[in-house]
């Protein structure tokens, strides 16, 4: 039976967007902070230099599925024939700005450097996952972590073991859209690891344009806010459109899960500083 491999979600604690490159990217600060809510991925080495999907995943073009993306970048980088099969149970939403695809990318990466026997270090899939996309590190390098440049520039840190609510209002935002939309703020104050508690605040830099592009980002923002018993204020994760509240223990995080709307999807997942890959 082929080896299980975890897959694990992350929110973005906060997000603040402190410049445009050259290159057209964006310098940012957040933390990425993991979740024990996971996809679960499998392989089967092939002999014959195959890439292909065996079950799930196929609402995703396979042009832009970054599952297939890694493993056929890490088959050219290595020169080697092997193939793979890949079976995908998904259970983190496409397009929320949970790092579901990025984190598919860095299992796929790490799983066949392994089955395939390429032995490459950490920093080498590092670096061919920032070519994927720039959460694709966070998730190789497999902690919880604070985060500048591009997203790749890591900095390990221990974080509470608190429970989220997170409510996807089951519509997806483009992040490239956002990126280059009007409403998109940026933030003057470029922060130190030392003080990034004071940075972690509610502000996203990409909310402003998230909801301009779907107002009900804007409805599930205020939904969680009718709560009197969350830590901090709900935010939105990435570039959205998944929110989310924190949550001191389980059950106050279960007991406002109960009362969801039922247009919106969601589930409750502890924070976790190590990924379960490791």
């Amino acid at each position: 039976m082929a080896k299980i491999w975890q897959s694990p979600a992350k929110i973005n604690l906060f997000l603040h967007i402190n410049s445009k490159r050259a290159d057209g990217f964006h310098n940012l600060q957040t933390i990425f902070q993991l979740l024990d809510f996971s996809d679960n991925l499998s392989f089967t080495s092939k002999t014959d230099g195959k890439i292909s999907r065996i079950s799930n995943n196929f609402g995703v073009p396979a042009e832009q599925d970054l599952i297939l993306k890694a493993a056929k970048i890490l088959q050219k980088s290595a020169g080697i024939n092997l193939g793979a099969e890949i079976s995908v149970l998904k259970k983190i939403p496409i397009g929320g700005g949970l790092g579901g695809g990025s984190s598919n990318a860095a299992t796929t990466l790490i799983a066949l450097n392994q089955l395939w026997k390429i032995n490459y270090s950490k920093q080498k899939l590092m670096e061919i996952g920032l070519s994927l996309g720039a959460d694709v590190p966070v998730f190789i390098n497999g902690v919880s972590a604070w985060a500048e440049g591009v997203g790749e520039i890591l900095t390990p840190i221990e974080l509470p073991k608190h429970f989220f609510l997170v409510i996807c209002i089951k519509k997806s935002v483009s992040t490239k859209r956002i990126f280059s939309h009007k409403a998109l703020t940026m933030s003057q104050h470029i922060g130190k690891i030392a003080d990034f508690s004071a940075l972690n605040n509610p502000r996203n830099d990409c909310l402003k344009a998230a909801i301009e592009l779907e107002g009900e980002i804007l409805e599930a923002l205020n939904y969680l806010k009718s709560f009197d018993n969350y830590l901090h204020q709900p935010r939105m994760s990435g570039s959205g459109s998944c929110v989310f509240a924190e949550f001191a223990d389980e059950k106050n995080a279960l007991a406002a899960f109960k009362k969801v709307p039922k247009q919106w999807s969601g589930f409750v997942a502890q924070a976790i500083n190590t990924s379960p890959i490791f």
